[in-house]
């Protein structure tokens, strides 16, 4: 999918949301445990919910590993059903891959030809060769950790060196060294207000993934009114608040009037760029 392809999405449903998929078996509304494939049915109803109201959906691999080869089975069908009834959805891996090229080789096979996602979340720390590997793939996407919403970012992430460049920056600044802003994504988190200014200073044409929103208490006003470009340049993501506001057999419906809730509140800003 191309950046100009996810704008004209953006636009036509006037929606910026991503649904993150963080699917827990010790969350999902029990009656969907006589299922046969109880996580593959609890995605299937949140996605066939939502699809209307949101451009993109984040699978969070961790949630799907934890059950072992159950849950990896899952979340290929997961991808494949999305792929093929909503083609027009921007389908991010949340992995956080990095490692030395011949790993991260391996893991992008595994990302973009394997599971067929449209983009998978990469940890930059171990620099140029940790990423290559996944800005390979035309029509791919990477999202690099660049400042993110926990409260240990502050460990690393707000280090400066000897010139006053915080570490966070160097990583915006380096890496579009590497690729360009129809390739490269960055994670930043939503809690983090006024810093998206300083984000867009040095990343001003890039699209955000932008977690944080709903359960951990960021703000969408603030997130637009600093993050936001001409393109939009948001992918602001709700995973908890959207998928477990209902654990009783109507959870999909409460999911779709969380979902159309936030698309309605977005589609005020996404107006101002039409």
């Amino acid at each position: 999918m191309t950046k100009q392809e996810l704008f004209e999405n953006i636009k036509a449903k006037k929606s910026f949301l991503c649904v993150g998929l963080d699917t827990d078996i010790n969350k999902i509304p029990s009656h969907l445990l006589n299922e046969e494939d109880p996580i593959y049915a609890f995605n299937k109803a949140i996605v066939d919910a939502t699809a209307k109201y949101c451009v993109a959906y984040k699978p969070n691999m961790a949630f799907y590993e934890s059950i072992g080869v159950k849950g990896i089975w899952a979340l290929e069908k997961t991808i494949e059903y999305i792929r093929t009834k909503y083609p027009d959805q921007f389908i991010i891996l949340d992995a956080k891959r990095g490692d030395i090229g011949n790993t991260s080789d391996m893991y992008a096979v595994s990302a973009f030809k394997h599971l067929k996602a449209t983009a998978v979340t990469v940890a930059p720390y171990m620099g140029e060769d940790s990423v290559k590997p996944f800005l390979a793939y035309e029509g791919k996407w990477v999202i690099l950790l660049a400042l993110t919403s926990n409260k240990g970012s502050h460990d690393f992430q707000f280090t400066t060196d000897a010139n006053g460049e915080r570490l966070f920056e160097k990583v915006l600044n380096k890496s579009q060294e590497w690729g360009t802003d129809e390739q490269l994504m960055y994670v930043v988190g939503a809690t983090q207000g006024e810093l998206f200014a300083e984000v867009r200073k040095h990343a001003p044409n890039h699209f955000l993934l932008v977690p944080g929103v709903g359960a951990q208490g960021g703000s969408l006003e603030e997130v637009v009114k600093y993050g936001m470009n001409s393109q939009c340049g948001l992918l602001v993501n709700s995973s908890r608040a959207i998928i477990y506001a209902d654990k009783t057999e109507d959870f999909a419906i409460k999911a779709q009037q969380e979902a159309k809730k936030l698309q309605e509140e977005m589609a005020t800003y996404i107006e101002k760029l039409m």
